[in-house]
């Protein structure tokens, strides 16, 4: 079993092997240029010598150079200590139960979890599940609702008043304030099976959903 440790070095050796990197091509540069300074003065002409303005503005220009070089590796340093961070983050919320952007609805057991984020107060929300067909199923009226996150639980219930068949459904909201439409957005719910680390960040993958990001996230249960 792999152990993590909390060391944003050991835990992301690309920020170490970056910051080396870094190291080294400040040194050749550095290098590079003082040869070249070097080279320059000794084949200058005696009758037109570098003045001091010459030399200085060649020395500050290789300054900035180097200075430019140590904020690259610095930011890299950062950026993997902050990926290793939400690495850590990340695992400890492995199990848990999260809503997440998008509108699939996982009927299980007749019991099913999904869930609404509205940007402002609606004064009519209304929930549709659709089967895998695309027929609406059932419709839901919340009635009047505040801003924020709102979970729901479905029982499975079909406007018939049977009861659907365990699997995957989609559903739709339509919000409403006065004559306007509310901006409103579908959360699907999922439990978070693992975490992965890679050129595109650290993602939570959700069974039935897919690969996630942090930010992605909308509430945790």
């Amino acid at each position: 079993m792999t152990t993590i440790q909390n060391n944003p070095v050991a835990a992301n050796p690309l920020a170490s092997t970056a910051k080396a990197a870094a190291s080294d091509s400040t040194a050749a540069t550095q290098d590079r240029f003082l040869k070249l300074l070097v080279t320059q003065m000794k084949n200058q002409d005696p009758l037109n010598p570098l003045d001091n303005a010459q030399v200085t503005s060649q020395l500050a220009q290789l300054s900035t150079v180097t200075g430019i070089d140590k904020v690259n590796a610095t930011l890299e340093a950062l950026k993997g200590s902050f990926q290793s961070n939400q690495s850590l983050q990340a695992a400890g919320m492995i199990g848990r139960g999260v809503f997440v952007p998008g509108a699939a609805v996982a009927l299980t057991g007749g019991k099913a979890l999904l869930g609404v984020e509205l940007a402002q107060p609606a004064d009519n929300v209304q929930i549709t599940i659709r089967d895998a067909a695309g027929k609406a199923i059932r419709k839901i009226d919340l009635g009047a609702q505040q801003a924020g996150i709102l979970p729901l639980q479905w029982d499975g219930k079909t406007d018939s008043g049977s009861v659907a068949a365990d699997g995957k459904y989609t559903f739709e909201v339509a919000a409403a304030r006065g004559s306007q439409q509310a901006g409103a957005v579908t959360l699907a719910f999922g439990t978070v099976a693992s975490v992965s680390t890679g050129a595109a960040g650290v993602k939570l993958n959700l069974p039935d959903i897919g690969a996630v990001d942090l930010s992605d996230i909308r509430q945790i249960l």
